[in-house]
C-alpha cells in the first residue's frame, strides 16, 4: 500500500508579476485570488461559479479579438497591462469587458 503526502498549496506573494509566472503558477495565483475574494469576481462582484450579471453580459464584446479558447476558461487572472501586476480573479466575460470598455 502506498501513501501519498498531501501537498501544501503553493502560496505566492500577491500581487505577482503576470509575465514572470509560468502557466501553472498563473493557475495557483488565480486560485489564491479566488479564495481571497471569497469566490467572487473582483470586477462585477458576482459569484465566479455563475455567469456574470446582465449589466456585464449585456455589453457586447468582439470574440474575434481573443484567442479561440479565451471563453473556454470561465475564470481569468486579471492583470494591469501598465504595471504587469496581477489584480484579481474575474469572469472571462468580465475580463473581455474590462479590456474593451475600460482599456484594462
Amino acid at each position: 500500500m502506498t501513501f501519498f503526502k498531501k501537498q501544501e498549496p503553493v502560496v505566492h506573494e500577491l500581487p505577482a508579476l503576470y509575465e514572470e509566472l509560468l502557466p501553472s503558477e498563473r493557475r495557483e495565483v488565480r486560485e489564491q485570488y479566488v479564495e481571497q475574494q471569497g469566490g467572487f469576481c473582483m470586477h462585477c462582484f458576482g459569484c465566479l461559479k455563475q455567469v456574470p450579471p446582465s449589466d456585464i453580459t449585456d455589453k457586447p464584446v468582439r470574440p474575434e479579438l481573443y484567442p479561440s479558447n479565451f471563453f473556454d476558461h470561465p475564470v481569468h487572472l486579471h492583470h494591469s497591462h501598465d504595471t504587469g501586476l496581477t489584480l484579481g480573479a474575474v469572469h472571462a466575460y468580465c475580463n473581455a469587458v474590462l479590456w474593451e470598455y475600460h482599456n484594462e
